[in-house]
């Protein structure tokens, strides 16, 4: 979990502007779907973590 906050704040938050609490909490969601389902990890055989999940579990049945 510290990874995930460390990455949350380099990618999405350091050198932003104050903003809303609303808003703040939108870009936060949007950031754990892509985070989840978009972004590329090398170590996951070049899949999405919820892509590897589905192929790992697909292989272990």
């Amino acid at each position: 979990m510290e990874n995930f906050f460390s990455l949350l704040k380099q990618e999405m938050y350091y050198g932003e502007q104050l903003i809303s609490y609303k808003a703040l909490q939108k870009k936060i969601k949007e950031y754990i779907n892509y985070y989840n389902n978009v972004r590329i990890k090398q170590k996951l055989a070049g899949m999405s973590p919820i892509n590897y999940r589905k192929h790992a579990s697909k292989l272990a049945a």
